[in-house]
């Protein structure tokens, strides 16, 4: 158990900064979620394991089936929604917002092809039963293999790293080669199906409960109808790799604004003015001044592009199968540039909110070191240098890039 400072109190996110509109009743709401996530979030960061209660509050918010048209039982937000409320969860827990955001890439991809009646009858049991999903797909890992059998199923071995969600998931998304073929196959079942291992080992230095650990498969069977259909490599179908990055960057985003109120608070309540600075609170620095000033900026500016991004995808999504390869090309921009200036100003303003507070506050009871962790994790598994490369080829020959997963 974490001990903590005498005198110590979660500060409290400042409520005019970083607002989000809460005359919309679903932002209302994970609001009131985020504040009661706050309360543990720093012990539940340095624990790790399986965020179980703050799935149950998800679930029962009914916020998991926001997503979801209303003609199968769901809410039917815009996707924008979904992504601002990944942002509140993240100015506390990027864990949460990780999950969250994570649990609408099955969704999200169904939505898009709910004509077929496989898709349409999983977004109504999903809707209906208040589903958690998460996801043992990888789209690069070749370590999951699958045995076509004669009646059209398949009988999975293997296992995928980096399954986000699949410890605390109703149901999951798989993506499997075929060990003939090597034509990659994907299917919706769930974690209790015989021969499924869960290892929830994830150990890395942030998003310390998003178990982003090793799923194994030991002759696992898949029935032929719960193999999704093949979908045309339509502009619409290829809109994922966009839902995934988006994900991303409103983590970052989150993590920077959470991040730099909560040194707000601090500075504001606990810093001491630096011995020789002539002033009688740290606030009335100069230097304190200038780089909160700064760090604003960065952060507003960030926010502005992940604001574009999230029009861009609302109106991709809402053309469907009208969307061309150019409309889904300039959505791929729009991600593309956001993630990588979100990405970088969460890093800064997550290391630097140290020099702005002051020695006490870089001691693990605090837990402002959460923020930087989450956000360096990610980073890693999103490199910015090739995103940066594809926004500046277009830039010059204003040619798209080819759709791929890390766009």
């Amino acid at each position: 158990m974490t001990v903590k400072p005498a005198g110590f109190e979660l500060p409290l996110l400042s409520p005019t900064l970083f607002a989000p509109d809460t005359t919309n009743p679903y932002l209302a709401k994970a609001v009131e979620l985020r504040d009661i996530f706050a309360r543990d979030a720093i012990e539940r960061d340095q624990q790790g394991g399986r965020p179980e209660e703050q799935v149950r509050l998800l679930k029962e918010s009914g916020l998991v089936n926001l997503l979801i048209p209303r003609e199968f039982g769901g809410i039917g937000e815009r996707y924008s929604t979904a992504m601002r409320i990944v942002r509140e969860f993240a100015k506390v827990d990027g864990s949460i917002g990780h999950l969250y955001g994570y649990h609408f890439s099955p969704l999200q991809n169904t939505v898009t092809a709910s004509s077929d009646s496989y898709s349409a009858g999983i977004l109504r049991r999903s809707a209906a039963g208040r589903w958690f999903w998460g996801n043992t797909t990888n789209s690069f890992s070749k370590s999951l293999f699958g045995r076509r059998e004669s009646d059209g199923g398949a009988v999975l071995n293997g296992f995928r790293p980096f399954a986000s969600g699949s410890h605390v998931a109703d149901y999951l998304t798989v993506a499997w080669e075929d060990e003939e073929t090597n034509q990659r196959s994907t299917a919706y079942i769930p974690p209790s199906r015989e021969g499924i291992t869960i290892a929830d080992d994830w150990d890395g230095i942030g998003q310390r409960q998003t178990g982003s650990g090793k799923v194994f498969y030991k002759d696992v069977k898949i029935g032929a109808d719960e193999i999704l259909p093949e979908r045309p490599r339509d502009a619409i179908a290829l809109l994922t790799p966009m839902q995934q990055q988006s994900v991303l960057l409103n983590v970052f985003i989150g993590s920077a604004q959470g991040a730099l109120i909560a040194a707000r608070d601090y500075t504001i309540t606990k810093s001491r003015p630096w011995i020789h600075s002539g002033v009688e609170r740290h606030q009335d620095d100069p230097w304190i001044k200038r780089q909160y000033g700064e760090l604003w900026i960065k952060v507003q500016a960030a926010t502005a592009l992940a604001d574009r991004a999230l029009t861009a995808l609302d109106d991709a999504y809402a053309k469907g199968t009208n969307l061309t390869a150019e409309d889904r090309g300039k959505t791929t921009i729009a991600v593309a540039s956001a993630n990588v200036l979100a990405g970088r100003v969460a890093l800064e303003v997550t290391s630097e909110i140290f020099e702005v507070m002051g020695a006490r506050s870089a001691v693990r009871p605090y837990g402002f070191d959460r923020f930087w962790r989450n956000v360096r994790i990610h980073t890693l598994h999103n490199p910015a240098e090739y995103k940066t490369r594809n926004v500046g080829n277009w830039f010059l020959t204003g040619e798209f890039p080819e759709p791929g997963i890390f766009q």
